[in-house]
C-alpha cells in the first residue's frame, strides 16, 4: 500500500536537498510547499488530475495559506531575532510553539489537499509532470529550473 500524503511528504521533505529547494521555491518564486509536494506525490503515485483537481487545490492552498499559514510564518521569522526587554529562551519558547502551530497547519493543509486527489488511474508519472501542471495554475510565472532542481532531489 502507498504512503498517504503526509507520509510522503515527510519523506520527501528529509531527503538530501529538497528542503533546501523547496523554501528557494517558497522564497524566491512565492510558490506553495505544499501545494508542489502535493502536485509530486499525485504524479508519483499515478493519479491523473484534471485542471479542475488542480485550481481546485490551488484555491484550497490560497485560502489556507493566506489564512493560517503565511500569518504563523511571519510571526515565526520576527521572532527568529532578539527583541528588546524579552529574554532569549522565553522568545525562543514561544517561537517553537509557533512552529509547532505552523507545521499542524501545513499537515492540514496536506490532508486537504489529499482528499482532493483523484484515485490512482494509471502508471506513475515524473513528478516534474505533476510539479510543472500545477505551478502552472498558481502563477504566472512558472519557475521551471527550480522545480527541475525539486524534482531530481525526491526520493525515487
Amino acid at each position: 500500500m502507498s504512503d498517504g500524503l503526509w507520509d510522503w511528504a515527510l519523506k520527501a521533505y528529509a531527503a538530501p536537498g529538497v528542503a533546501d529547494a523547496c523554501l528557494h521555491l517558497q522564497d524566491a518564486a512565492e510558490q506553495n510547499v505544499p501545494l508542489l509536494l502535493w502536485a509530486a506525490w499525485v504524479a508519483e503515485t499515478g493519479r491523473r488530475p484534471v485542471e479542475d483537481d488542480i485550481e481546485a487545490a490551488c484555491d484550497t492552498a490560497r485560502a489556507w495559506d493566506g489564512s493560517a499559514v503565511s500569518p504563523l510564518r511571519a510571526i515565526r521569522r520576527t521572532l527568529k531575532a532578539p527583541i528588546p526587554d524579552i529574554d532569549d529562551a522565553a522568545r525562543e519558547a514561544v517561537r517553537e510553539q509557533i512552529k509547532a502551530v505552523e507545521l499542524l497547519a501545513e499537515r492540514k493543509l496536506l490532508e486537504a489537499l489529499e482528499a482532493l486527489a483523484p484515485a490512482p488511474s494509471g502508471s506513475p508519472r515524473r513528478a516534474i509532470e505533476g510539479l510543472v501542471e500545477t505551478a502552472r495554475l498558481w502563477a504566472r510565472v512558472i519557475p521551471r529550473p527550480a522545480l527541475v532542481v525539486l524534482s531530481e532531489r525526491l526520493p525515487a
